[in-house]
This record gives C-alpha cells, sequence and structure tokens, in this order.
C-alpha cells in the first residue's frame, strides 16, 4: 500500500514540474511576443508622432480634447464636440502667425551674411579654418549656437570636414547644405577660387529670401481673410447658441448632425486647400541627417 501511494506520489510531482516547466516555456514565448509588439507598437507610434505638425504638444490635444468635451456636453451634438476638438488643434496653426517660416527666413538671411562673411576673410588671404574659427565668433544672432558649437569642434581637434557636417546637420536646411558642401570640398580637396563660389552661394540665399517674404506677404493677406471667416462665422454661432437656441433645435437630429457634419467636412477642405497652396516645396538635401540614415536602416531592417 505504502509502494503503491509513493509512486503515486512521485508521478503527481513528476507531471506537476512537467506542468510548470511547460508553462514556464509559454510564457518566455508568450513574453518574448509581447514585447516585440510592444516595440513595434513603439515604433509606430514614434513613426505617427514625427508625421504630426510640430505644435500639437501634449499640452494643446488634451485642451483640444476638454474643450471638445465642454462644447458636447452643452449642446448634446457629438459632431460639435469633434469639430471642436479638430478646431482647436489646427486653427491656431493656420490662423496665428507663421512663426516658423518668419524664423527660416531670418536664418536663411543669416546663413547668407555668414557666406558673405567668410567670402571676405579669405580674401584676406586666411585660410580656411581660420577664416571659419574667426566668422563663426562674430556671426549672426540666427546662427549663433550652431556657430558656436562649430567654432569649438574645430578648437578642440575635430576635423574641419567632420564639424562642417555636424553643421548641416544642426542648421537642417537644404540652402545650408549647399553652403557646407562646398566648403567641405575646399577644405578635402584644398580646390581654389572659393570666394567667387561662395559670392554665387550668398547671392541665391538672398534671391531664396526674397522670394520667401514675398510669398509670406500674399500669405498674410489670405490669412487676414480666413481669419475674417473664422472670426464671423463662429460669432454667428454664439449668437445664435447664446440668443436664439431654438433655431438651432433641427441640428438634435440625427439628419442635423450629419449636415453638420457635411459643413464641418466642407470648412476642413477648405483650410486644407489654403494650407497646401501656401506650402513652400523644399528642395532635396545633399547632406543625409544621422535621423535620415536611421529611419533608412530601420526601413532595410524592416524589409529584411
Amino acid at each position: 500500500m505504502r509502494g503503491l501511494v509513493g509512486a503515486g506520489a512521485w508521478t503527481a510531482f513528476a507531471v506537476a514540474c512537467g506542468t510548470v516547466f511547460g508553462l514556464g516555456l509559454v510564457a518566455i514565448g508568450y513574453g518574448a511576443v509581447r514585447r516585440a509588439a510592444r516595440e513595434e507598437a513603439a515604433g509606430s507610434w514614434r513613426a505617427l508622432r514625427g508625421r504630426l505638425p510640430a505644435d500639437w504638444t501634449r499640452r494643446r490635444v488634451v485642451i483640444a480634447v476638454m474643450a471638445g468635451a465642454v462644447v458636447g456636453v452643452l449642446t448634446t451634438w457629438p459632431v460639435a464636440a469633434v469639430l471642436t476638438t479638430v478646431a482647436v488643434l489646427t486653427l491656431p496653426g493656420l490662423l496665428g502667425p507663421d512663426r516658423q517660416a518668419a524664423r527660416r527666413t531670418e536664418r536663411m538671411e543669416a546663413l547668407a551674411t555668414w557666406t558673405e562673411m567668410l567670402r571676405d576673410t579669405l580674401s584676406a588671404a586666411a585660410g580656411l579654418e581660420q577664416a571659419v574659427l574667426a566668422t563663426a565668433d562674430i556671426a549672426p544672432a540666427a546662427l549663433e549656437p550652431e556657430m558656436r558649437e562649430l567654432a569649438a569642434a574645430v578648437r578642440s581637434g575635430h576635423p574641419l570636414p567632420t564639424a562642417l557636417r555636424t553643421l548641416a546637420e544642426r542648421l537642417d536646411d537644404p540652402l545650408a547644405d549647399v553652403v557646407v558642401t562646398a566648403l567641405v570640398m575646399a577644405a578635402e580637396e584644398q580646390a581654389s577660387h572659393l570666394a567667387p563660389l561662395l559670392t554665387e552661394l550668398a547671392d541665391s540665399t538672398r534671391e531664396q529670401v526674397a522670394m520667401r517674404q514675398r510669398i509670406d506677404a500674399g500669405r498674410a493677406s489670405v490669412r487676414t481673410g480666413v481669419r475674417v471667416t473664422v472670426i464671423v462665422t463662429l460669432g454667428m454661432v454664439v449668437g445664435l447658441v447664446v440668443f436664439n437656441r431654438p433655431y438651432l433645435d433641427p441640428f438634435d437630429t440625427l439628419t442635423g448632425q450629419a449636415v453638420l457634419a457635411v459643413v464641418g467636412a466642407l470648412f476642413a477642405a477648405s483650410f486644407t486647400y489654403l494650407t497646401a497652396i501656401g506650402r513652400i516645396e523644399e528642395p532635396v538635401r545633399l547632406i543625409r541627417t544621422a535621423a535620415h540614415r536611421a529611419t533608412t536602416a530601420t526601413e532595410r531592417g524592416g524589409v529584411r
């Protein structure tokens, strides 16, 4: 009897150990799959965030969602809640001053000025590295941080071509790539007649600045017209809600919500078109940044 009990106990113990071992393998496999899924989801989320506008901060998203919720509660219109959320996210960037374009134009003008300073310093029979160090200390304010880092890199012993490529990555501008490429070629191949080339590059950059200023002036008038349209429309809606709410009762129905969604979609399409016609297509960059190289490597790894 004891032998039978002992044999049964050992069998049960062996079965339990095998079960635990099997469950452990399943847990390890499940954890590995979940980790890969989480990493893939995180990569997809980072890619999605990279496609969103830079001014869509977390704070703005929270404010937009809260504003949409408040409007939805006050009006009991779900479409109005969605439209309010989208409006809070998009309208400030469309109707407000285009600070990003203004900063880009200022940096382009500063780049042209620095190119001319570099040309004049080279004309005084100074070497390219000495000219870069001399002009980096008195560069325009819009490029001061990047020029300070360039001078520090050269003084710390980094090769000039490497420091210039780092400068191009920091500036992240196609026109800056053209200037930096000319300087890198001159530093690596000891090219002559660099001063006339820098003159042409500075003139070309100033032409680009003038073109952007004309475009910005035209876009300012469009923004003013859109601003007036939005203000009048919102004022009319608020006035009807406050002073003549029964006039909006048809929107309480499903058909009314569908009509409101169509109207909102038309407004969104119009604003999208206005944004598209005012966008300037940037030329292809000559110097690939580290972020672009990492993206390319990731895509190649994903293909494999």
